[in-house]
């Protein structure tokens, strides 16, 4: 398959891998609602903190929705908006890998661009999530009327690119009918069977008995069907139809029949289209008004219409979900999907995360009724989490951080070794972590046992052992140390690695 190469290339392939892993610090004082809620707002560089999350949430995402910067030479406040076109490649290229980690084998991706590096980014997401899982590209008609000031043409769309994890097992839901397509149905003869419309019997593909005449109930004769194409059914099964009063002649019985498709036996869905015109989604001036209504006098310059995230999130997920945004702005994404009854993380790098995304959350979560409020009947509640990129796990030279807890060492010797989520971590005694793929895994550290002493409990020793839950098959364990001998430890069928020098930091 063809790549994409550029200045950096080399540096932006191996980012990823490179970056190390930190902690989530909670600022309890920036909380708000439901303290159950698991919804997540974090201030920070946002590779870093999809790092950060990858332990907890890999696999996990069924939506990502992201409008990086276009790069285009237009800078704006919250980010770099004018980075040389290799430089915007070394950026993006890291965030998508761990972007794509993050990901459930259901999920999608859905990101928003223009045309200053929309076919780059085409190239460089066939490399990282595969060409066969490209989904489509939607255009968002985002202007409702032309620009007088373009120097050229009139720049009236933005692009975007949709990639499924896999696209042979992701879905996308349908879009609901609207009132107007409904209306195409009506009910001229009464049918019990509700309103219908007709539809056309004949087609352009060959069929071998579809090419008699017909007889119309008025008795006109009609040799047979257009030139060049055949009907559709043959001339029992029409009879059939008829019978069943699914033909429609016309009201004097002398028309080209016609099919009784009936509003009752259609999909109360439609599948969703490629073009997206600001009348169904919003437009940039609707998501400035609703930036203005919810920031006053501080309103965020490039926002997205919420009616445009709404249909995002209504094509790739269900109630229930789990959405994220890693360029999160002012918030938008977290608002949508807050109000849709998606749980969600937001990422934000900069000082909007507090000025923006916080009171915007807050309002919401107080029952605020802008942006797609009514539609989706929104009423208030819930909650969301506030963090910050803390500690890296592992100091320069090496060590384990002392800040780090046993909780947060184990997610990431667990995602290490294992590249899932851990599920849960036991700070009162249990240094078991799970099973994967027949084998066990124990983690020996910050006293996990009640037993801080060199010989106790970050120790492998004989009395240790005892305290471990028994598993008959392989058995990883971490810890300080170890005072069994190789032959013990093959006997035993157990893999000892050493903290923090035999665990992957990174």
């Amino acid at each position: 398959m063809p790549t994409l190469n550029w200045l950096n290339r080399e540096q932006a392939l191996i980012k990823a891998q490179t970056v190390p892993y930190r902690l989530l610090e909670a600022d309890t004082q920036l909380d708000y609602g439901d303290p159950a809620a698991t919804n997540m707002l974090i201030q920070g560089d946002n590779l870093e903190a999809l790092k950060a999350l990858l332990p907890y949430f890999a696999g996990q995402v069924k939506c990502i929705y992201i409008d990086p910067p276009y790069n285009t030479g237009n800078a704006f406040e919250q980010y770099d908006d004018s980075l040389e076109h290799s430089l915007w490649l070394t950026l993006i290229y890291p965030r998508l890998e761990l972007l794509r980690e993050i990901m459930s084998d259901e999920g999608s991706i859905w990101i928003s661009m223009d045309d200053s590096e929309g076919q780059y980014l085409k190239v460089v997401m066939d490399e990282i999530f595969g060409r066969k899982n490209f989904v489509s590209t939607i255009i968002w008609r985002k202007n409702y009327s032309p620009k007088s000031s373009a120097k050229y043409i009139s720049d009236d769309h933005d692009y975007i690119f949709v990639y499924a994890k896999n696209k042979d097992v992701w879905r996308p839901n349908l879009m609901p009918r609207t009132e107007k397509q409904n209306k195409r149905y009506r009910n001229i003869d009464n049918d019990p069977r509700g309103p219908w419309k007709p539809g056309g019997i004949d087609a352009r593909n060959y069929y071998s008995e579809g090419t008699y005449s017909i007889t119309t109930p008025s008795g006109r004769v009609i040799d047979g069907p257009p030139k060049g194409a055949y009907w559709r059914y043959s001339q029992e099964k029409l009879m059939e139809l008829d019978a069943d009063n699914r033909i429609w002649w016309g009201k004097d019985g002398n028309n080209v029949p016609a099919i009784k498709r009936f509003l009752s036996e259609v999909s109360q869905g439609i599948v969703p289209q490629t073009y997206w015109p600001f009348e169904d989604v919003g437009h940039t001036q609707e998501a400035k008004q609703e930036s203005v209504i919810l920031f006053n006098d501080d309103p965020f310059g490039t926002p997205k219409p919420e009616r445009l995230i709404e249909r995002v999130i209504h094509i790739a997920t269900i109630s229930g979900d789990l959405v994220l945004d890693s360029f999160l702005g002012s918030g938008t994404t977290a608002a949508v999907a807050h109000k849709k009854g998606r749980r969600y993380i937001g990422i934000e790098m900069g000082k909007h995360a507090v000025s923006h995304c916080v009171p915007r959350l807050k309002k919401v979560i107080d029952g605020e009724q802008g942006g797609v409020s009514e539609a989706v009947n929104w009423q208030g509640g819930g909650g969301f989490h506030f963090y910050r990129l803390g500690e890296t796990v592992f100091l320069p030279d090496g060590s384990t951080n002392p800040k780090v807890t046993f909780s947060a060492l184990a997610a990431h010797i667990w995602f290490t070794e294992t590249n899932t989520p851990l599920s849960h971590t036991d700070e009162e005694g249990d240094a078991f972590l799970g099973v994967h793929n027949g084998s066990a895994y124990y983690l020996l550290y910050n006293g996990i046992l009640k037993d801080k002493s060199v010989i106790g409990g970050n120790v492998l020793t004989s009395r240790t052992m005892r305290t471990l839950p028994p598993f008959d098959g392989p058995r990883v364990i971490y810890g300080a140390g170890s005072r069994f001998s190789p032959q013990r430890l093959k006997a035993e069928n157990i893999t000892f690695k050493q903290t923090p020098y035999q665990i992957k930091s990174y």
